[in-house]
């Protein structure tokens, strides 16, 4: 299991863009947010036990070395983006490949009986 040792806070400027902070430590995080809990119940192991803040969304994993926090502004709007976003659509085998395949099983199963 890899050590977590980056805190990344990703939060909305006043323009509208992301703004990540990456910290070595969680110290500058527990100094200016208050926490309310510790994460108990993440499937991540290594993110268990760090503190639940009020105010953010997290701790998520991000990587193999980094713990993730985000502001709820920042939650919702990438939830949404990720809620719209298509899968790449998956190509069907023509009618012809798969007449061939079915055939091949046929000769097959014909040979061994």
């Amino acid at each position: 299991m890899a050590k977590k040792d980056t805190f990344r806070v990703v939060a909305r400027g006043s323009d509208g863009s992301l703004q990540i902070r990456d910290y070595l430590t969680i110290d500058p995080l527990t100094e200016s947010h208050e926490q309310i809990g510790i994460d108990d119940c993440s499937t991540d192991l290594a993110l268990r036990g760090l503190p639940v803040f009020r105010g953010l969304i997290g701790p998520m994993p991000e990587g193999k070395n980094i713990v993730r926090y985000e502001t709820p502004e920042v939650f919702e709007m990438l939830t949404k983006e990720w809620g719209v976003t298509k899968p790449k659509k998956r190509r069907r085998r023509t009618t012809a490949a798969a007449d061939a395949e079915n055939q091949d099983s046929e000769n097959s199963e014909q040979q061994v009986a």
